[in-house]
């Protein structure tokens, strides 16, 4: 396996179709990110949960997840599970995203999870971010959906369990789900740290990237 890096990342995009999307798919992404880079930029996108108690759980959380970073939330009004039908409410915001930063890292869902909030916000994401490096992360869920991954990012042990720490602590309106644990968020990344020869990380699908192979300096 060859590891490959992307250099200094100051400016983050973090986009999800619900509260605790990111947080889920790549929580401990941004602990990573954020430690190595104190002052790094993150603007976070969420497309429902907007004047609702799910918007004051993710502001929360997001400032938790991204410590000593500039941390920047929007949480926009759309109707969970209705995403096909606000499509162009959901493109005006990325859209008024782009406007606002360039960044060096877009984190979004994947265009092959089953849920359709996610599908169709992956999906957009290519349309105005279209020359950045786009990692897409997953979340597990009774769809069965979960894929082969092209992209890891290793968490150490402590990183992992700061991220189902923090997942228990600020998002109290999922703490009833049967999948909402800490087995599933820990087993996950046993089993993609398994795959990339680590004992825990992140998993995300890459669909286009471009090598700059010549020797620097």
């Amino acid at each position: 396996m060859i590891e490959l890096g992307t250099g200094g990342v100051q400016r983050i995009v973090a986009l999800g179709a619900h509260c605790d999307d990111i947080a889920i798919g790549a929580g401990g992404t941004l602990l990573t990110i954020c430690a190595a880079n104190p002052g790094v930029r993150v603007d976070a996108l969420v497309l429902s949960g907007g004047g609702t108690e799910r918007e004051a759980e993710e502001r929360a959380a997001l400032a938790a997840f991204c410590p000593g970073a500039d941390v920047e939330v929007t949480v926009l009004k759309l109707p969970d599970g209705r995403f096909p039908a606000h499509w162009e409410e959901a493109k005006n915001g990325l859209e008024e995203l782009r406007r606002r930063t360039d960044p060096d890292l877009v984190l979004s869902p994947r265009t092959a999870d089953a849920h359709q909030d996610h599908r169709g916000l992956a999906k957009l994401v290519p349309t105005v971010f279209r020359t950045h490096l786009q990692l897409e992360y997953e979340i597990a869920k009774w769809d069965g959906d979960l894929g082969k991954p092209t992209a890891y990012v290793p968490l150490s042990p402590e990183c992992a369990e700061e991220k189902v720490r923090l997942l228990q602590a600020h998002y109290a309106s999922q703490r009833h789900r049967p999948w909402y644990d800490r087995e599933a968020f820990l087993g996950l990344a046993r089993i993609r740290g398994i795959e990339c020869g680590q004992r825990y990380a992140e998993a995300f699908d890459l669909k286009k990237l471009t090598l700059d192979l010549t020797p620097k300096g």
